[in-house]
This record gives structure tokens, C-alpha cells and sequence, in this order.
């Protein structure tokens, strides 16, 4: 039920590909007997955009929503910090946000949730190249609603799914994680994770950074877009990509301001 970032991962290896208009059957509703059984005792990760959703639809911070409902693993290959969401200790291992009427947070569900039963790779870095994404075809023999109802594309229930809307900071996510910085078997030390995370996923942490450091003494930066960075969570996410393709994979996205004797901002 979760996106991955490497070519046919072991996840889908023995999942069918989708075929551009390829078709699909697929129904999920209440009056199924395995309603929300794709809830419980499953690997969620979170994209950036997931966390930012969840922790303001819960009402608490982003640091506060990664310490109460996630956890991080690290990529073995790229040295990227991986946050999944954490399962509950109940013997199903139940999603937190699942009851007896279904998802609590349907309207904020993670990108996996939306995309089930269709899962996506992301082929490995080349120069020169956009990695196009690939998708699976998830055929649990549990799921009774595979196989049934209408046929889908995998572009039309995207549709269906809200996901053009979210595409636009989903594809600027994918863009870090597949960066051909990682061409040759780069990876990211602690230091460069520590700071890919901060900035995609603690995003309120990153905000007072940009505000409560030097930050805005040491990069030129207008005040419209401060005023957007204080106050709209989207246009602060896509500045921290901006961010992280400076200060991480050395790309001239962001100006540094000229040293001034005695520091501080011109007026």
C-alpha cells in the first residue's frame, strides 16, 4: 500500500505492471466483509504533503504529529529518511485513525490510502532523464472489492482519488528523492538527512528556522514571499525543496546575500 522509490521494488516485483489505459476493476464500500482490512497491520509511508495534511487535520504541530503517529527508517541505498506512519499495539496493528464508520481522516488519507490497490515505482536517477513513474496492480486475495465494479485507468482514478491536485508538490517531492546528485551510488550522510527531514517533513520546524535564525540575514529573500512563507503551509513546502536543492545537492536555487561588516539585513 505504499509508493516506492526504487525500480520494481521487491514489493511489486510479483504485482502486475499497468499499462498506459490499461484497465482495472475495483470497488470499495462499507457493505464489504473486508471493509478496512487494508487498515490494519501495514507499511504506510508518508509523503511530505501526507504529514502536513494529518498534523493540521489533527490540530497539532508537525513536530508533535511525527513523535505521536510516525516512524523513520532510513533507505539502505540512498541514506533518506523514510517516515512511515506507526500502527497501533492492538493485536491487528490498526491504523490510529481508523474506527467502526470507517477512515477519520478520509478527506486527508495518505497518498497510499488513495492510490490502493494501485501502487507506483519510481525508477533510479539517470542523466539527462525525468524518472517517469511505473504502477502495479495490488490483487490481495482478501480484498473482495478487487475485481469488482466499474473499470478504472490508473489516470482516471487518480481523478477519482484527488490526486492531480496534490500533484504539483508530489511531483516536486519525487524530484529529490530521485536527484541524480544520487547517480553513483551517492548517499546522504547524517548531517544532509538531518536537514531533508527538518525541511520535508517537520515543516514547522522549518518555518522557525527561516525566522528564528539567520537565515534570512545570510539569503536574499522578498518580503512577499516571507509574508507567504509565515503564513501558507504549501508555499513554505515547496520553498523547503527549494531549499534542499541548495543545501543539499549544491544547485543555485536560492541567492546568498553579499557579506556586510557588522552583518545583519539591509533595510
Amino acid at each position: 500500500m505504499n509508493g516506492a522509490t526504487v525500480e520494481e521494488p521487491e514489493l511489486l516485483r510479483d504485482h502486475r505492471r499497468l499499462a498506459p489505459g490499461e484497465t482495472f476493476r475495483f470497488s470499495c464500500h462499507p457493505g464489504l466483509e473486508c471493509f478496512g482490512a487494508c487498515c490494519a497491520d501495514v507499511n504506510i509511508v508518508l509523503t511530505p504533503l501526507d504529514v502536513l495534511g494529518l498534523a493540521r487535520r489533527l490540530g497539532v504541530n508537525t513536530t508533535v504529529f511525527l513523535a505521536r503517529y510516525t516512524a523513520t527508517l532510513e533507505s539502505p541505498e540512498l541514506g533518506l529518511p523514510v517516515v512511515t506512519l506507526r500502527m497501533g499495539d492492538d493485536e491487528r496493528r490498526s491504523c490510529p485513525f481508523v474506527g467502526p464508520g470507517g477512515c477519520g481522516v478520509y478527506e486527508d488519507r495518505p497518498w497510499a490510502c488513495r492510490m490502493y490497490p494501485v501502487g507506483m515505482a519510481l525508477p533510479p536517477a539517470r542523466a539527462g532523464e525525468t524518472p517517469e513513474p511505473r504502477y502495479f496492480l495490488f490483487e490481495d486475495a482478501w480484498c473482495e472489492g478487487c475485481g469488482q465494479g466499474r473499470a478504472w485507468t490508473v489516470d482516471g482514478w487518480r481523478e477519482d482519488q484527488g490526486i492531480p491536485v496534490r500533484e504539483e508538490i508530489e511531483r516536486g517531492f519525487r524530484a529529490l528523492v530521485s536527484h541524480p546528485w544520487f547517480i553513483g551510488g551517492r548517499r546522504l550522510d547524517p548531517k544532509r538527512a538531518a536537514m531533508f527531514f527538518t525541511a520535508c517533513y517537520d515543516l514547522d520546524r522549518f518555518r522557525a528556522f527561516i525566522f528564528e535564525s539567520s537565515f534570512r540575514d545570510r539569503f536574499v529573500l522578498d518580503h512577499v514571499l516571507e509574508e507567504r512563507l509565515a503564513h501558507d503551509d504549501l508555499e513554505l513546502l515547496r520553498f523547503a525543496f527549494r531549499w534542499l536543492r541548495f543545501a543539499v545537492f549544491g544547485e543555485r536555487t536560492l541567492t546568498v546575500r553579499p557579506h556586510r561588516p557588522g552583518g545583519g539585513r539591509k533595510p
